[in-house]
Formats: C-alpha cells, structure tokens, sequence
C-alpha cells in the first residue's frame, strides 16, 4: 500500500502517515512504527528511493517508487489475491485500481468477482451442512444468532459478488 500511496505522490513519512489516516485506514490499519518499518524494507530492496531531503536540523526525507517499485505494485495489484477475508483482499486494491492502465483494470475486478464466488461458495455450503445439524435445545439461542452472522456473511457475499461484477461489467466507476 506504501507503493501505492508513492505512486500518487512522493510523501515524507509524516505525509504517508497522514495519507494512511485519510483514505486507507477505512480497510487497513498501520501504526507510525510500521510504516517507517515498511520504508525501510523497501528502500533496502530498492522498491523506493530517497527522492529529497529538507534542509535542517531534521533532514525529512521524500520517498518515491523506483522503476523495480513500481513493477512490484504491478505484480501486486494483478497478482493473486491473498486475505483471510473478502475485504483484506480487495480493498486496497480497488483503492488504488486507477493506478493501473485501463487495459489492466477489468481482469482485476474479474479477480475480485471470482474470489467473492468462491468465499460464497464456502458460507452456502457451510449454511447447508449446519441445515443437518441438530442444536441442543440449551444453545438455541447461541446457535440462532451465530446463524444470523452467517446469514449476513452469505448477504454481503452476495452483495460483493454483484456489485464487483456490475463495475467489472460497465469497465469501471461511471464519471461525468
């Protein structure tokens, strides 16, 4: 997500950190630690570079991604999709889809499509083995409410795997 966030603009840490407040923290979360952590992985395996350093006392450094940088994004955004859930997996890359050339966009939402198929798949067919299960007359009630959190999880499956499918369908957000 770095990556992404220096593909949009060269930022100082203080700057990422703040981009991370205001748009990606909605879908993943990074302490400050991390992410001077994360800049420094990638600056030793050459994915960004020092782009700047402010005068002073305090030296701020400006990142930006280098060529191999943005060749990983690539690779990431196009990539398999990889989380435990449906969100963690797509999230950010919807977020930064419009960094990729337009050619390349639908195939990723066809990604995002396919993986929301297959994780409601497995909640339908967790719905009908539990449908064979008898409950205990003492978890009634715990059983009941864990159904409604399945139930919702088929729901927004469904609601993922349409709504994926619409933008995959219509090559991207309308705009105008």
């Amino acid at each position: 997500m770095i990556l992404g966030l220096l593909l949009i603009a060269p930022q100082s840490l203080y700057s990422l950190i703040k981009s991370f407040e205001a748009g990606v923290a909605l879908f993943y979360s990074a302490s400050s630690g991390s992410i001077k952590r994360a800049l420094d992985t990638l600056l030793g395996k050459g994915l960004i570079e020092v782009a700047s350093t402010e005068p002073g006392g305090r030296g701020k450094k400006v990142y930006r991604t280098t060529e191999a940088g943005r060749q990983e994004f690539h690779r990431w955004m196009t990539g398999e999709l990889g989380g435990a859930d449906l969100e963690t997996a797509t999230l950010p890359r919807l977020f930064f889809l419009g960094l990729l050339a337009p050619e390349n966009r639908a195939p990723v939402l066809r990604k995002i499509q396919e993986r929301a198929a297959a994780d409601l798949a497995e909640l339908t067919a967790l719905q009908k083995h539990l449908d064979t299960m008898e409950v205990w007359p003492e978890f009634r009630d715990v059983a009941a409410y864990q159904r409604l959190t399945l139930e919702y999880g088929i729901a927004s499956g469904r609601h993922a795997l349409a709504w994926f499918g619409e933008l995959a369908d219509r090559g991207g957000p309308q705009t105008g």
